[in-house]
């Protein structure tokens, strides 16, 4: 039941800032932007972060389960959860991809920390971090390019 509880709090708090980052919708200036060659369509977006947050959320409930006393790795964890949810409100909401582009790079290093952390404690919570960190690798570049092409 213990484990049971844990997975919930981990898939609540990922829920919390998917929710958060919702909150700030593309609209018409991102619309406007000269995109960067393979931007991808924009409905492909929805169904991509709700597999990697679900990862996120087992990832890190995994970890719990093998090292409940980790506050270090669960930490790494807590911090690139925080830097996702803040990158909606920096690119949508206040419209600038300069500054969300320094901050998807600290997102980057901390979330590459978190995988190497976790692959230590459990090889395939490190794994379910891999292709988050193959997409935030992949929004760093779309972020550079938005930032560049339209500056």
């Amino acid at each position: 039941m213990r484990n049971l509880i844990a997975l919930v709090v981990f898939l609540a708090l990922v829920s919390m800032a998917a929710l958060f980052g919702a909150f700030f919708q593309p609209g018409t200036w991102y619309e406007a932007l000269v995109k960067p060659p393979l931007n991808p369509p924009n409905w492909i977006f929805g169904p991509v972060w709700s597999v990697l947050y679900l990862a996120m959320a087992v990832s890190g409930w995994l970890v719990w389960r093998v090292r409940p006393d980790a506050v270090r790795p669960l930490a790494l964890w807590g911090a690139q959860l925080l830097l996702n949810a803040g990158w909606s409100g920096l690119f949508f909401g206040l419209h600038r991809p300069g500054l969300a582009l320094i901050e998807i790079l600290i997102l980057g290093g901390v979330l590459g920390s978190t995988l190497l952390v976790f692959w230590r404690i459990d090889r395939a919570a490190g794994m379910l971090l891999v292709p988050y960190w193959a997409w935030v690798t992949f929004a760093s570049y779309l972020n550079a390019g938005l930032w560049f092409l339209n500056r």
